[in-house]
């Protein structure tokens, strides 16, 4: 059986902020909706969002601003 590496890349809260041009308590209220992607426990008091579903979450927005399907 052959496995593959994936690389996963966290971003921090000022990053995510940064690409999605939302504050925080909108990220976290977003993210407990389930409209917004949730953030991964990195340690006791830390965590961080994949890059990756952060990116994917903001094309998503913007072919749904111009009625694209995603």
């Amino acid at each position: 059986m052959q496995t593959q590496e994936q690389h996963i890349e966290y971003i921090k809260l000022p990053e995510v902020i940064s690409l999605v041009g939302i504050k925080t308590t909108t990220i976290y209220k977003m993210a407990n909706e389930g409209k917004f992607p949730k953030q991964v426990k990195l340690g006791a008091r830390s965590v961080a969002w994949i890059k990756a579903e952060v990116l994917q979450w903001n094309l998503e927005q913007a072919q749904a601003s111009r009625g694209q399907p995603a």
